[in-house]
């Protein structure tokens, strides 16, 4: 799925050909009902969030989940500084940061902490992960937030778009997440978030879920 939207800008319809499924409308069983529910006009299309990645200028792409900043080292904490539309936020030691959209709040960024956001709510997630702070929290701003991010004693680290993209960094980058101008779409048969939470989620069984 993640690929998929990073290549179009098309309305996606998912088919779970996996376990979790935590973004897929359809169960392999149902692809032909489905089908003729999209022939028929049968559907509504669910626009949800994307993350806009600049590094040092260069748009990066747009993200559905997150993108990750993390140390290229295992063990090797960095420490970040956060700004919010200009204005200092925080300031942490950890492995790494995400800044994730609502779609990836039930992503990578819930395996550490983060809360569950409604798709429906504009905000966009920001999550240390494994802190050297007890106290250090993630926190949720607003869509229309500037979110800056900057390594202070710059050393290399790795950026990490929706699990697919790599890049390599040496540790000076500038680094800005807003929300993109475009949105991803999706095609949906229901209404039926809290329900896929229920039963994909918070009743599933195995021990972590980091991807959709």
């Amino acid at each position: 799925m993640l690929r998929t939207l990073k290549e179009t800008d098309h309305p996606v319809l998912g088919v779970n050909a996996g376990v979790l499924g935590f973004l897929t409308e359809v169960m392999p069983g149902g692809v032909e009902p489905a089908i003729k529910r999209l022939l028929a006009g049968d559907y509504r299309i669910e626009e949800r969030l994307r993350l806009k990645s600049v590094m040092d200028g260069e748009r990066l792409l747009d993200a559905v989940n997150e993108a990750v900043i993390h140390t290229a080292h295992i063990a090797k904490m960095r420490h970040f500084s956060i700004s919010v539309d200009g204005q200092p936020a925080t300031e942490l030691r950890a492995d790494g940061v995400i800044v994730a959209t609502p779609t990836g709040s039930t992503s990578y960024a819930m395996s550490v902490g983060s809360s569950i956001i409604d798709p429906r709510v504009e905000a966009l997630v920001i999550a240390p992960i494994a802190p050297f702070r007890l106290a250090a929290r993630p926190f949720v701003v607003p869509a229309s937030s500037r979110v800056a991010i900057a390594i202070k004693e710059p050393k290399v680290c790795t950026m990490v778009i929706d699990g697919q993209k790599e890049i390599e960094m040496v540790g000076h980058e500038k680094l800005e997440f807003t929300a993109s101008e475009k949105k991803a779409r999706f095609v949906s048969f229901e209404d039926d978030f809290y329900r896929d939470l229920e039963e994909k989620l918070i009743a599933f069984t195995p021990h972590a879920v980091h991807r959709h």
